[in-house]
This record gives structure tokens, sequence and C-alpha cells, in this order.
């Protein structure tokens, strides 16, 4: 969709309700959402963190999302693809200005180039003991992004036609923390496979999408 015309009618999410938990259920294995409901109800000092779903035109004028793939590394979310964001800092002033200067960190992206358009439904991730909020942002005049190397093994650019295609959401075999060679719900795009709490996030965004384009 070209970038002008999406720009257009993504504006009317702004009074659209969230869909919320009801769309990230539907990216979580059956067996885990008593669980994950549990543990939101029962976590104790989560650490708080924030990232930016970050919509832009490519030299074509065509919408995309951007996404990293995460280093690997010592940590429960290793080589996993994740939208740009990262955990507060205590000159942070809100979730928004986080999700602003981890993006700019990450890919280069200046916050004063983002239009922030709404904020997502909150997740709260049980292993890393995270409370994650996320936003969508407009990045009208993207210049060349800039990874953060220490942190960010690639980018991954999608287009918008991509991800809401029906397609676009599998199944996958997955070894995690907690079980072994389990079905787990997931977003192939690109060629990688988005699942965990970034499918979450996803999902709701589609689900807003649907409503207005």
């Amino acid at each position: 969709m070209n970038f002008k015309i999406f720009e257009q009618r993504i504006s009317k999410i702004k009074n659209l309700p969230l869909p919320g938990e009801a769309s990230h259920h539907k990216m979580i294995p059956e067996f885990r959402i008593h669980e994950l409901l549990a543990a939101s109800t029962t976590k104790v000092s989560p650490r708080k963190a924030a990232v930016m779903a970050l919509f832009y035109p490519d030299r074509k004028e065509e919408t995309h999302l951007l996404f990293i793939l995460r280093k690997t590394y010592k940590g429960v979310h290793s080589n996993q693809v994740a939208f740009p964001g990262g955990k507060a800092e205590k000159e942070d002033a809100n979730a928004m200005v986080t999700a602003l200067r981890e993006t700019h960190e990450e890919v280069g992206v200046h916050p004063d180039d983002v239009h922030v358009l709404k904020e997502l439904t909150e997740i709260f991730i049980p292993p890393s003991n995270f409370d994650v909020q996320p936003f969508i942002g407009l990045y009208k005049k993207p210049k060349p992004f800039v990874i953060q190397e220490s942190e960010v093994a690639a980018l991954l650019e999608v287009s918008l036609t991509q991800f809401l295609l029906e397609e676009s959401i599998t199944t996958k075999k997955i070894t995690t923390s907690y079980a072994t060679n389990v079905d787990v719900p997931a977003f192939k795009l690109n060629d990688y496979i988005v699942w965990g709490a970034t499918a979450m996030m996803l999902n709701e965004i589609k689900a807003l999408l649907k409503q207005v384009l």
C-alpha cells in the first residue's frame, strides 16, 4: 500500500478501542494462556520496557514495518525477531520516551522524526519479568537506518502487504525454557519466524489495521 494512503487511513485508529488481550491470546499456545494470566497477577516488581512498531515508506513509497533481529547472547530473548526498543532508564520521563530513545539507539531513527500514533496494550513477559509497553509510530521521511552493532544482528523490513496476508500466520515447533518441541502460533515474515510477545503485539496491530485499511 502506498504510504500516503496508509498514513491517511491509519490515523483513524486513534479513536478505536484496543483489541487487547483477546488479540494477544490468539498468538499464545493454549496450554500457556492460564499460566501467563496467573503470572501477570502474581508478578513482583517487574522491570519496565517499551518498543516501537515503526511504519515507513520504502524508496517506492510502499509501506513497510521495521523489525530487528537481536544478536545471540546469554539471555531469554537471544537471536529473536523483535521491535526496536528496550528497558526503561531512570532518566526516561515515560514509556514513550523509552521507546523513542531505544529506537534511536538501535536503528538510528531520531525521536523528532517519529510521529507516535497510538499506545497499545502492555504485555507482561514472565521469563524476563518485564512489562513491555508497545507503541505505533510513523517514520514519514526515512533516512538510512544505522544499527547498534552491539545489540542488533540485522534489520527486517517487512512490507505491509505481506504482514496483512492471512497466510503470514502459521505454527512453528519450538523449544523454549518452559516446553520442548511444542507448536506455537507465529508470524512468518521475510522467512523469519516471529513468536512470543512480539507476535502478540503484531496481532493487536493487525486487528486495528483491519478496521481502517
